[in-house]
């Protein structure tokens, strides 16, 4: 339930056009959802653009809510920290494959695979678990951001 901005006072015309005030609360199922959106954007990087979702919904909700605030920045961080080791995996598979005359590819390919699944399928994990309710916390990134 929404809090009345009236405060007791007579309703004028428009009034039901006007946007909450910057920083007003939010519901429990909207904080829910921009949350799991957050961390389901992490899909986007089938495309890659991975930490442009969460950056988005943390510059937009982290003034409006606590929570949601903290899930976005965790995501893009989460995202972020991915993709440097995307990049650093990259380089380091492509030397790699050079050296070893192509037989490097045997090795390199499951792994960048691997690479690029594993985040898609934590975030996704992670929306999971705060669909439910739960403040979901990444292994490493989750200590960096919050109380």
């Amino acid at each position: 339930m929404q809090r009345d901005p009236n405060y007791g006072r007579q309703r004028e015309p428009g009034d039901e056009l006007r946007l909450p005030p910057p920083g007003g609360d939010m519901s429990p199922e909207d904080e829910r959802t921009w949350s799991m959106l957050a961390h389901l954007s992490a899909l986007a990087g089938l495309v890659g653009l991975m930490p442009i979702g969460a950056l988005v919904v943390w510059l937009v909700y982290r003034d409006r809510s606590p929570r949601v605030g903290f899930h976005a920045l965790q995501a893009l961080l989460y995202q972020t920290v991915w993709l440097a080791i995307w990049v650093v995996g990259a380089i380091a598979g492509v030397l790699f494959v050079l050296f070893t005359l192509g037989l490097g590819l045997i090795l390199v390919l499951p792994l960048a695979v691997a690479a690029w699944v594993l985040p898609m399928a934590h975030g996704c994990y992670a929306a999971y678990r705060v669909s439910r309710g739960e403040d979901y916390r990444y292994p490493v990134v989750g200590r960096w951001v919050g109380p």
